[in-house]
């Protein structure tokens, strides 16, 4: 039975599906509605993402889309690891600001819920990640945003040295939490 739990922010569930093995390989059920119904989160999922990273320490985020198109994300890893995180970017939220981030790697299995009003993001912690999402709509480009990755005000505890991380000229450059606009 799918394993899950709710994280220091209740709002993120971190998910651990089961993996059936046996000598052909294993089987297991990634996704279930009906799991996530009883955890109280029932919103049907519309695209899936697939994102490949060649390099150690690759962070992609933090990302999130605005209204009308803001989306609900389930996050796992095919290949390698990385270091997921979720900041609750909600203005009057009691959490605001605050973030959790959790290891997701093909040998735990686990995956992440991150809802809508929360910035993700990762980075790589191996040489090569494969990172496959689900999300709630469709990307709008729009509503498009971002918070800068190494806001102090935040403090994301990266589990790299921050002159290991490398990231693109766009995620290099978002606002810090402090200049948002409310979503």
């Amino acid at each position: 039975m799918t394993e899950i739990r709710r994280l220091a922010l209740p709002d993120v569930l971190l998910i651990v599906p089961v993996r059936h093995g046996d000598q052909r390989g294993f089987f297991s059920e990634t996704y279930s509605r009906n799991t996530l119904a009883h955890a109280g989160f029932d919103k049907p999922f519309v695209q899936d993402n697939h994102s490949l990273s060649g390099k150690k320490g690759i962070l992609r985020g933090l990302h999130f889309q605005r209204r009308p198109h803001m989306q609900d994300k389930l996050v796992r890893v095919t290949r390698g690891a990385v270091f997921d995180v979720a900041v609750d970017i909600r203005k009057g939220s009691p959490s605001f600001g605050q973030w959790v981030g959790v290891e997701l790697s093909q040998e735990n299995w686990r995956q992440m819920l991150v809802p809508a009003g929360f910035a993700h993001g990762f980075v790589t912690l191996t040489e090569t990640a494969e990172v496959l999402y689900k999300v709630t709509h469709d990307y709008a480009p729009d509503s498009e945003g971002g918070l800068a990755w190494n806001d102090p005000e935040i403090g994301i505890d990266w589990p790299l040295p921050t002159d290991q991380i490398l990231t693109n000229a766009r995620d290099g450059t978002w606002p810090g939490l402090s200049e948002l606009e409310p979503l």
